[in-house]
Parts: structure tokens; sequence; C-alpha cells
């Protein structure tokens, strides 16, 4: 069973981190039989999974539910949840709840967006044995600020400003840091001056590990595809042709068929 120190030693033997987005219990159960390292419970479960335009709509409530479901399923894997949009902004107390929540659902981490204002708080949690996730680059609450969904630390300057707070945030005691949406070349950069491993989403092969959002990766909605998501699969399309075959099956009385049913 792999654990949150196991982070540490794939950074230091250069073995990739895999990660993939996980929501609910039927989901986790297969990831549980699978060989990858660990399950983030996102908040794009606002957006994957309840039709939000953004992140920004899930609240604590909802993360340590679907966090609980996908604990029950995957009892045997890493299970990083998200901080959902100002749960750690706000009283020392109502942050500790929020995190409380989440690691009594079942989470072994919490993750949180951006090191600004955010330190002091995340070397509280850390101090409390509680193991902490750092978000840089292109984090989906801050959508509003940054103007859409646009890749991030483009120019010098950016791409220095994101190198501090990255180390900021492994000072403050951060195991790991998810790098979304920047360039190439400095998640790589950022990479290599960090002693802690970082998860790419979007930025190239340069970073100790790549995560996937599960729907992207199993093509749960071809109108949605970002250029960075590979696709193993065309499930969307897999799912219409099984229930237009259970819909051709009824309706020629050919289901449920001999040894379906006791006459």
């Amino acid at each position: 069973m792999k654990t949150i120190p196991d982070f540490q030693k794939w950074k230091v033997a250069r073995t990739p981190i895999t990660m993939v987005t996980c929501y609910d219990a039927a989901t986790s159960k297969i990831l549980n039989e699978t060989s990858v390292d660990a399950l983030l419970v996102g908040d794009s479960c606002a957006m994957v999974v309840h039709g939000y335009d953004s992140t920004i709509h899930a609240t604590v409530e909802m993360m340590a539910a679907h966090t609980a479901a996908t604990r029950r399923g995957a009892p045997d894997k890493v299970i990083v949840a998200d901080m959902p949009f100002l749960s750690y902004r706000g009283s020392v107390d109502a942050s500790t709840q929020a995190v409380s929540e989440l690691m009594r659902a079942g989470a072994n981490a919490v993750k949180l967006e951006r090191s600004k204002g955010n330190c002091e708080l995340i070397s509280r949690l850390v101090e409390a044995g509680i193991p902490v996730m750092g978000h840089l680059g292109l984090t989906p609450q801050s959508v509003h600020e940054f103007g859409g969904f646009k890749m991030q630390a483009r120019t010098d300057d950016a791409a220095q400003i994101l190198l501090e707070e990255a180390l900021e945030l492994e000072e403050a005691g951060c195991f790991s840091i998810v790098l979304e949406c920047i360039p190439g070349h400095v998640a790589e950069s950022v990479t290599d001056a960090l002693a802690i491993p970082t998860i790419g989403i979007g930025c190239g092969p340069g970073t100790s590990g790549q995560v996937l959002v599960i729907n992207d990766l199993l093509g749960l909605d071809s109108r949605f595809q970002p250029p960075f998501a590979r696709r193993y699969m065309d499930a969307d399309q897999m799912i219409v042709r099984s229930i237009e075959g259970y819909c051709e099956d009824v309706r020629e009385l050919e289901y449920p068929g001999e040894g379906e049913y006791k006459p």
C-alpha cells in the first residue's frame, strides 16, 4: 500500500508519479485495482459531476461527500482532497474545521491553491500532522482573476514569481505541488529547484509526475477535449452504443432472454 512518504521516495528515485481524479465509489473501486499511485478528489467535481461552469461552486460538504465515497471504493489508495473555494481563507478555526471534515471523510492529505496568504495555515496543518499538497500556475479557483482558463507563467517575471511561490510552499511544509498549465521549461526548472515532487497537468513531461481528470482520460465528453489531455478511450460513444443496444433489445423483445429471468 502506497503512502504519503512514498512521494518523496519517488522524487529521489526519479520514478514518475501517477495520479487521476476520482469522485465516486464505483469508479474508485475500479481504480483500487490499478497501479495508479494516488487519487485526487478534485473540486473539478463541481464541473464534471455537478455541471457548473467553474470549480468555485464546490463546497466543503460537497468535497467531503465525494471524498467519503471515493474512500469507500478505494481503501488501498492515497487520496488527496481539494480544499474548495474560500474554505482556507477565513479564520484559523473555520479553515481547520474544513480540513477536519475532509480528513475524517477519508482523505490522506488536502490540496490548496496558491501560496500567498496560505503559508501560515499550511505550516500549522503540517505541524498538526496533516499532509498538504500545493497548487500553482493555472489555479482554477482564480479563474475570474485570470480572465478564463489560460496558460500562466508565460513571461520571465511571472515564471520567477511562480518559482518563488513554489519555494515558499516547500518551506511551509508541502509534500508536493501540482503545477497546472505553465510552459514546459518553467515546470522543469521549478521541479529541478525543489526537493519535493511536482505533479504536472498541461505543462509537459518535466515534472515528477502527472495528473489527469478521469473524465478526460476516459473520453466521457467528446465536446470537451483539452489539448493536454490524452484520451485513452471514447467512453461516451461506448456508453451510447451500449444504451442503444439495450433499447433495441427491449423493443425487439430480445431482453430479457432465456436464463435472464425465472419463468
